[in-house]
């Protein structure tokens, strides 16, 4: 197929790209580069640069002709969506709401869409899967489950088929080590414990009086290759029974902040100080999902999510 990657110059974006290749489908990317690389990008797609924010670029995009598109365009810090909710109203809702326009002007009705955990908001209970109420606590989360419903009316209305992948907590990167182009301003743990081995930063470990096995959080680490994965398989599941998709993806197993930073002074070498700091509001002791779901409907299990892949293949474009 001809696919349209957007926002595919990202971090998780070079890596759905990487699979799709892998997969045999054409891909072209759009992307403004406001946080995408350059060297995120493979020579032999094609390349389109243009901002979602303006309707006129991302028709022309369709224009050229694509059997189904990605969309990983959004804003993705949860604590700025809190200060300026505008930002990510703008951004994630009305640049979405200009892609699913422009692809449905132009017929290309198979929609891969990065949705996210933050749908949900405080876990009732673990695992969460599909059916767990969706109450996101931060804007970022609110903007990512509007549009779930947005893509649910297009679905019945101009019959665009789609996949909502809800991904926990991604990380690592490019196990061939092709994709080296650091993510820009991560806000996650895995680059800040990198960046405290390479002495760029002093790591602090938010909270150790929590109910888990080391007082730390919890949290569900996937794989962003295995991410990709499951953009193709899905693509693929729609193009076969032609219906759409909410899929929730991890490693169905959670791992703690000190178990991360354990299997970063192992692998690294380095001593990696932590100093411990208070809780941070909002955040709950444990957080992991069922993937039952997407295991059942397109046979992904994560191949590449244990703590030292993850770990490693972060380390080595770090260092």
């Amino acid at each position: 197929m001809k696919v349209l990657v957007i926002g595919g110059a990202g971090y998780i974006g070079s890596h759905v790209v990487q699979e799709m290749m892998k997969a045999g489908h054409t891909v072209t990317v759009f992307d403004n580069l406001s946080s995408g690389l350059r060297c995120n990008l493979f020579p032999e797609n094609g390349f389109i640069h243009g901002d979602i924010l303006i309707p006129s670029e991302i028709e022309a995009a369709f224009a050229q002709g694509f059997d189904a598109f990605v969309h990983l365009a959004a804003f993705k810090a949860a604590g700025e969506s809190m200060i300026a909710p505008e930002k990510y109203s703008v951004n994630n809702i009305t640049g979405t709401l200009n892609i699913m326009n422009a692809a449905v002007k132009y017929n290309c009705l198979k929609m891969i869409f990065s949705s996210s955990a933050a749908t949900f908001g405080e876990p009732q209970y673990l695992p969460m899967d599909e059916k767990h109420p969706q109450n996101p606590i931060n804007y970022y989360g609110f903007t990512k489950l509007k549009i779930e419903e947005f893509m649910t009316w297009y679905d019945q209305l101009k019959g665009l088929k789609f996949a909502a992948l809800r991904y926990f907590n991604a990380a690592g990167y490019d196990p061939t080590g092709v994709i080296r182009g650091l993510e820009q301003k991560p806000e996650n743990l895995l680059p800040r414990v990198m960046e405290a081995a390479l002495g760029q930063r002093q790591l602090k470990i938010f909270g150790t009086d929590y109910d888990t096995r080391d007082g730390t959080c919890i949290r569900d680490y996937v794989h962003v290759t295995d991410l990709a994965r499951a953009h193709v398989m899905s693509l693929e599941y729609i193009a076969k029974h032609n219906e759409s998709l909410k899929l929730n993806l991890g490693t169905e197993k959670g791992t703690t902040v000190k178990e991360i930073i354990d299997a970063a002074r192992k692998i690294t070498g380095k001593a990696i100080p932590a100093e411990e700091a208070p809780r941070r509001p909002g955040d709950p002791a444990s957080l992991y999902t069922s993937s039952a779901l997407a295991k059942k409907l397109l046979g992904w299990e994560p191949k590449y999510s244990d703590v030292d892949t993850l770990v490693k293949t972060t380390w080595d474009v770090y260092n």
